[in-house]
């Protein structure tokens, strides 16, 4: 076999290959020997039939066969000798594809880019520091109570933070348009559910009231059809409902699993989830930042045969969380900024766990384990799940050699730490 290498970018090369005539011939002459046993050929008995008939029946397919697999196997022989890291899957293009002559083809691809890592010291991460007040707590407490909160129907005028259920129609210039009536529509004033002018209207009304109104629909109104224009509604409410929330009583408090039912123990716990909640949300900011920050610091070129892979992998995630909506027809650059950034970090921290030596952590990755399990009502099932699925175990080691890349960037980052309120926090991080 003859190779020849030739740069055609900073990370694009260009492998000439020949492979001699005899190799390939002779590799097909022995596929077709083996078939001649077991060929069936009308005229002919099985294993009677001639070498040049089934040469001619079968030897055009068995070459491609025998051309393909070489492809396959001289190409990363050839990159092997010219010590070539391929990065993807090359395009091969054959220069010389006829039986009896020897075969040759180029093979183009990128190979993996070499660089150094940057220096750590000059990059900022910012780390959220939260200390967690009463106030909180009892905001948790209210925001709790609101979860199971009851509605209450009052005769009164409606205002902000009542529910409606509702009867309206709506027209524009006269005609009927697509989702502009309902009957026993739920309207919750405030939520910012419904048009503002929509729902200004609906305050003051009364149970039984009827009105008309205008309601004008923004410029960046998604339906084309209904952009600027102003439609004339005609509201009907049946019922006015005011929120109800439960009393902070032993009952109430039973309900998260405090048993002795008091209200420290029950403010006591909230705060507890709240730091652990906080914990998490302080940990996955940090990662991101140092994980930003080593994205901002290289200047990478990009195997592109790694970014149309990833491409897809980002494709096929969104189609996953897309609730049934069709991704296929997309364009690959919605997906490329994503799929690159994924693969240069995917770069950057391969190189810093190669040049650190950095290896799995067993005690980190039992640590993590017994760690996720705690918030599971069995804990010991589902350690002995993870223990016994490899794929579930790769993600908890990946977690880990996560942890360890973000431990090893702190240690020589400028870490600068920012106060933030528990919401604050927590919006954020949505």
């Amino acid at each position: 076999m003859q190779v020849s290498v030739e740069s055609t970018g900073n990370i694009e090369r260009k492998l000439s290959i020949v492979i001699p005539a005899g190799q390939v011939d002779g590799e097909v002459e022995t596929r077709l020997k083996s078939m001649r046993g077991r060929v069936k050929i009308d005229g002919f008995r099985p294993g009677k039939v001639p070498m040049s008939v089934v040469s001619q029946q079968y030897g055009d397919s068995v070459y491609q066969e025998v051309v393909g697999e070489l492809f396959q196997s001289t190409f990363y022989e050839a990159a092997e000798q010219e010590k070539l890291k391929v990065a993807g899957m090359p395009k091969i293009e054959a220069t010389v594809l006829e039986p009896g002559k020897d075969l040759e083809y180029n093979a183009t691809f990128d190979i993996y880019p070499v660089f150094e890592i940057a220096d750590i010291s000059k990059m900022e991460v910012k780390e959220p520091a939260v200390k967690l007040a009463a106030a909180d707590v009892n905001e948790m407490i209210e925001t709790l109570r609101k979860q199971q909160q009851e509605w209450k129907e009052v005769k009164r005028a409606a205002k902000k933070g009542d529910l409606l259920v509702i009867d309206f129609n709506g027209k524009v210039d006269g005609e009927e348009f697509e989702g502009g009536a309902a009957q026993d529509f739920s309207v919750e004033l405030g939520a910012g559910r419904m048009l503002g002018d929509f729902e200004d209207a609906l305050k003051g009304m009364k149970s039984g009231a009827e009105k008309e109104t205008d309601v004008t629909f923004p410029e960046d109104y998604p339906e084309d059809t209904l952009k600027g224009k102003t439609a004339q509604f005609t509201l009907n409410v049946k019922t006015v409902s005011e929120p109800e929330l439960p009393e902070l009583n032993e009952e109430f408090i039973k309900k998260f699993g405090v048993e002795d039912g008091t209200e420290k123990s029950f403010k006591a716990e909230i705060k507890a989830n709240m730091q652990r909640e906080a914990d998490q949300r302080v940990k996955s900011s940090v990662k991101q930042s140092v994980m930003e920050g080593l994205h901002e610091l290289h200047e990478i070129d990009l195997p592109s045969s790694l970014v149309e892979e990833e491409v897809k992998q980002v494709r096929s995630e969104m189609q996953q969380n897309s609730q049934g909506a069709d991704m296929s027809s997309l364009p690959d650059d919605m997906f490329k900024d994503q799929a690159s950034r994924r693969v240069k970090l995917g770069l950057i921290v391969g190189e810093i766990i190669t040049k650190n030596k950095l290896e799995k952590d067993q005690a980190k990755v039992d640590a993590m384990l017994n760690s996720l399990a705690e918030s599971y009502e069995d804990p010991q099932a589902l350690i002995e799940y993870y223990r016994s699925d490899q794929q579930a175990m790769q993600t908890i080691e990946a977690a880990v050699m996560e942890e360890m890349i973000v431990d090893w960037v702190l240690e020589k980052a400028k870490v600068k730490s920012e106060a933030v309120k528990f919401t604050e926090l927590m919006n954020k991080q949505a």
